[in-house]
């Protein structure tokens, strides 16, 4: 038998490997840079906040269709919390969209403005519906894969916590319940899916594709901070161009 010339990672370099893609997390992003500088306008956090509220409602659709995906009863009774984290209980916790929406009014932006998705830029919009897509069609393992961002995570809501309210003064603490919130809950919800990955991946094939993958949710993340930083630090909105000279439509 022709000896393997790529055996497997073993589990610890595996998910070394899965943790060395942090230097491409979003947290690095020109946009978050200024944002964690305190440089951000108030308008400037306001289009960030409205652009990432539709990425926040599209996360529990993104879950559902996991869910709708897997076949073990196991993995949906555990992926559920997921869902209830974000949409919210019938009688009990609010969810993660609820303290969004407080997260925009602490900003200044009205939860109606928010819901209508009428500041969602187009290339956030393609992006986030991308990833949902993905989490449609692809393996229910692939799409539980592509939520180790949350690896991540804990570390920039940890940021905003901290840099938010010495620069951004004019925001109600109590807006920042969302990322308090998602400290422990991001914790807890890596923990199952990297167990998840590192269990379902077992070939040096099958790992590098979860690499592979991993990368295309950071793409997500990236392009969406790309287009924002465009439109709200550049000035270089939609469609710009095409507006007549002189025009002041909005």
């Amino acid at each position: 038998m022709a000896e393997d010339r790529n055996p497997p990672w073993s589990r610890e370099e595996f998910e070394e490997r899965l943790r060395s893609k942090q230097v491409y997390y979003h947290i690095h992003h020109p946009f978050h840079q200024r944002m964690h500088r305190g440089e951000l306008t108030p308008e400037q956090i306001r289009g960030w906040v409205a652009n990432r509220f539709y990425y926040q409602v599209s996360i529990p659709i993104k879950d559902a269709a996991i869910m709708a995906n897997c076949p073990d009863r196991e993995v949906r009774r555990s992926w559920i919390q997921r869902i209830e984290d974000h949409d919210g209980q019938m009688e009990g916790e609010e969810g993660g969209i609820e303290a969004w929406l407080r997260l925009g009014e602490a900003c200044g932006l009205d939860r109606e403005d928010l819901w209508s998705q009428q500041y969602v830029l187009p290339g956030v919009r393609f992006a986030v519906d991308a990833y949902v897509n993905f989490a449609r069609s692809a393996h229910w393992r692939d799409a539980v894969c592509s939520s180790l961002t949350e690896l991540f995570a804990p570390s920039i809501h940890q940021a905003r916590l901290d840099d938010w309210p010495k620069y951004y003064g004019w925001i109600d603490s109590a807006g920042l319940d969302y990322f308090r919130n998602r400290l422990t809950q991001a914790r807890r919800d890596v923990a199952y899916g990297l167990e998840v990955t590192l269990s379902s991946f077992q070939s040096r094939e099958e790992q590098e594709r979860a690499l592979e993958i991993l990368q295309f949710k950071l793409d997500v993340l990236w392009t969406m901070m790309d287009c924002m930083h465009l439109a709200y630090v550049m000035d270089m909105p939609p469609y710009a161009a095409t507006e007549p000279e002189g025009s002041t439509d909005g």
